[in-house]
């Protein structure tokens, strides 16, 4: 089921989880999903789509939503899996995989977007969710913190491609960086300029 902008979000039974994802875009790294239920006793003030807040605000929100919510949990799948079975499926395995880690069965999800994961829990999903639903803004904001606090570590190893900055998209400083190092182990090889950039090296 798909719920479009226009339509009503369906009241549902027992507890919501909601699930999104980040790092689906990035050439590099891991694809990271996050799936939350969320304690309305213990509300979060000011959850919002993750990529309409600033870093220091997600890290604030995310801290307090590990200590409030009644379950959460994150799931990376790296860059060997994603070039394995490709990006969309990558992000379903690692949306199925969080609401399955969550401590607590939840009796509805929210998906973040247009389609829902292979999961034994009644899920609906919902198109530009992270703004309209709160568990699936809490969901987007951990899995955003935890991929740039990934692309963090990742820079300490390769400083050249200044993942630090771009967090591994698709920008004018990655790809000048990828013609002139090439990629690195953590690349993304299925997708099209890494590929180009392993075509050079091999030429």
């Amino acid at each position: 089921m798909v719920i479009n902008l226009q339509e009503e979000l369906p009241a549902v039974e027992g507890m919501l989880a909601g699930v999104d994802e980040a790092g689906r875009g990035p050439l590099v790294g891991n694809v990271v999903a996050a799936a939350v239920i969320l304690d309305k006793n213990q509300p979060v003030d000011g959850l919002a789509d993750s990529k309409k807040l600033s870093a220091r605000r997600r890290e604030q929100l995310a801290e307090q939503i590990r200590e409030r919510a009644i379950a959460w949990s994150v799931v990376s799948i790296d860059a060997a899996e994603i070039d394995r079975i490709n990006i969309l499926q990558a992000t379903l395995l690692a949306m199925k995989q969080s609401v399955e880690q969550l401590a607590i069965v939840p009796g509805h999800v929210f998906i973040d977007g247009n389609r829902c994961p292979d999961i034994d829990v009644p899920a609906t999903a919902v198109v530009k969710g992270d703004a309209r639903v709160a568990e699936i803004s809490a969901a987007s904001i951990l899995a955003k913190v935890e991929r740039d606090a990934q692309m963090l570590v990742l820079h300490e190893t390769w400083p050249q491609y200044g993942f630090d900055k771009h967090k591994g998209y698709p920008t004018k400083a990655h790809f000048e960086a990828l013609a002139e190092h090439g990629p690195c182990p953590e690349h993304r090889r299925s997708y099209g300029p890494v590929r180009r950039a392993v075509a050079r090296d091999e030429g």
